[in-house]
Parts: structure tokens; C-alpha cells; sequence
């Protein structure tokens, strides 16, 4: 049984899990400086702090349209028993929504909510295809996914609030504030929605540390895998926070870099770990 698994690009799997695994993408768009480009392909984070450190507007991102759904599914509906695709959650976009329509023309194509973002959404995408590879049934794998989209633990900490601000997601004062006095907040999914937790204050580098110690201990973590995902930060901060995230017995680490999603909404230097509950 042939079982493809798709998942839009908001779910920020390194290239090679995405290549091992055979995962498909598929690009939301970025619009900025005029244009608009598919994520990831015809775009990058590096693109969007050049924008906005050039004094452009903050790029806005579109969900993939049920048109480019039709298209995708009528390519791999014919090539596989089972077409299987992973959205970033439907409170953040409503790419669920235009799969689920585009997925009315074909019986084998199955579309399911991450209820999630980033790495976050990434992970059920990975445990999706590892299933299909050992040969899970699209039934078991579906079951599987079902009670484990609220097991995904995912937090990060964002270092200025300058890019929340120009998106309208905080007020400009609230931005100024926070940054004067050195806080990070720190962003929690839960229920499908982002919320925000503790606020650590000072160094972005030296806050980390608790951060991650405050994420991880005293919870049921499934030790198996664990995501350290950001956004251009300096190499030397995600490797030390992979250091701390060892002390925890990991069996594998992945570092992950966040693509134009994220980007967008929170900017250069927001890192967080992303991992499953037991």
C-alpha cells in the first residue's frame, strides 16, 4: 500500500527529513515589494529581513488556494492507493479549509488540521510518513495522528516584538515597552491558538537557558525526538540550546530553521522547542 504524505510549508522540516521521508511541500505565498512568491521556493526569510530592514512593509502571507490544491491532488491521487496532507492549523490560515474543498473530487485524498504551526505541524507530518513507510494502514495513521495532534508541545520566545507590532498583533507602545525593558515573551500553543506565557527579561542568548529548562521539566516528554527550530539567530545560540535539550536524554536532536511563515509574524532571533508529550 502506497501512502504520500504532503504537508504545506509552513511546517519547517529540514531538508533532508523531508527528502528521507519523501514529504511533499506545498508553498503558501509572500507578498512583498510588489510581489508575490510561493514560499520557499521563490522566497526566503533572508528575503523578508532585507525587506523590512530596507524600510519595506512587513510581508503578508496567503494560504494556498483551492486551485493549487486541485492541481497537486489531481498529480498524486492517480499515484498513490492514499494522498495524505497535513495543514498548518485552521486558526492560522485557511489552507484546511481549501484542502478539504479540493479534496471533495478525489476518494484517496485525506486532509487533516495540524491545530498547530511550524515545527509543531512538522512533526506530525514526520511521524505520518514514518508510519507509511513501515506500512501503517491510512486508517491506523489517521487514528494515530487524531490523539497525537494534542500531545505536540510547542513554545518559543521572541526577542523583539517589532515584527508582532508591525503586524498588528501587539500595539506599538506594547512593543516599545517590552523592548526597553528586555522582555521575551514566550508564545504557547494551545487549543489550536497562540497565547502567551511566561516573559523572561534580559539577554535574548541568556534567557534561553530557563526557558528551555522551564519547557521540559516535571512534563511527560516523549524522549524519541525534540525540534529546536528559530529564526536567523546566531549559530552559536540554537547549538547551545541543543546542548541543554541533551542534558534531558533526547534520543535524536534536529535543528530546524523557520521559514517565511513565522518569519513574517515574528522576525529575526525567536527560537523554540517543539516536541511531543507522552
Amino acid at each position: 500500500m502506497s501512502i504520500k504524505i504532503t504537508a504545506t510549508s509552513t511546517c519547517d522540516l529540514p531538508p533532508e527529513l523531508l527528502e528521507r521521508y519523501q514529504i511533499t511541500m506545498v508553498p503558501l505565498y509572500v507578498s512583498f515589494g510588489g510581489n508575490t512568491c510561493k514560499d520557499g521556493l521563490e522566497a526566503t526569510p533572508e528575503d523578508i529581513f532585507r525587506c523590512v530592514e530596507a524600510g519595506g512593509q512587513l510581508p503578508t502571507t496567503a494560504a494556498v488556494n483551492i486551485a493549487d490544491y486541485q492541481s497537486l491532488f489531481a498529480e498524486l491521487a492517480p499515484q498513490y492507493d492514499s494522498v495524505l496532507h497535513i495543514t498548518i492549523g485552521s486558526e492560522f490560515s485557511c489552507c484546511y479549509q481549501n484542502a478539504l474543498v479540493a479534496a471533495e473530487d478525489f476518494s484517496n485524498v485525506y486532509v487533516v488540521d495540524s491545530r498547530n504551526l511550524t515545527v509543531g505541524q512538522g512533526i506530525l507530518a514526520l511521524e505520518a510518513a514514518i508510519a507509511a513507510e513501515r506500512g501503517d494502514s491510512i486508517e491506523n495513521i489517521l487514528k494515530m495522528l487524531e490523539g497525537m495532534i494534542d500531545r505536540v508541545d510547542t513554545t518559543f520566545v521572541v526577542d523583539k516584538l517589532d515584527y508582532l507590532a508591525k503586524g498588528g498583533r501587539c500595539s506599538s507602545v506594547v512593543a516599545l515597552g517590552a523592548n526597553l525593558l528586555r522582555l521575551k515573551p514566550c508564545i504557547v500553543l494551545a487549543d489550536g491558538k497562540m497565547t502567551v506565557g511566561k516573559k523572561y527579561r534580559g539577554a535574548f542568548d541568556k534567557i534561553l537557558p530557563d526557558y528551555v529548562r522551564d519547557q521540559l521539566e516535571g512534563k511527560n516528554v516523549n524522549l524519541d525526538r525534540i525540534f529546536v527550530v528559530h529564526t536567523r539567530c546566531d549559530p552559536a545560540i540554537p547549538a547551545a540550546v541543543c546542548g541543554i535539550v541533551k542534558e534531558f536524554g533526547f534520543r535524536e536532536v534536529v535543528t530546524a530553521v523557520a521559514g517565511c511563515t513565522i518569519s513574517c509574524h515574528c522576525g529575526p532571533n525567536t527560537l523554540g522547542v517543539i516536541f511531543l508529550k507522552k
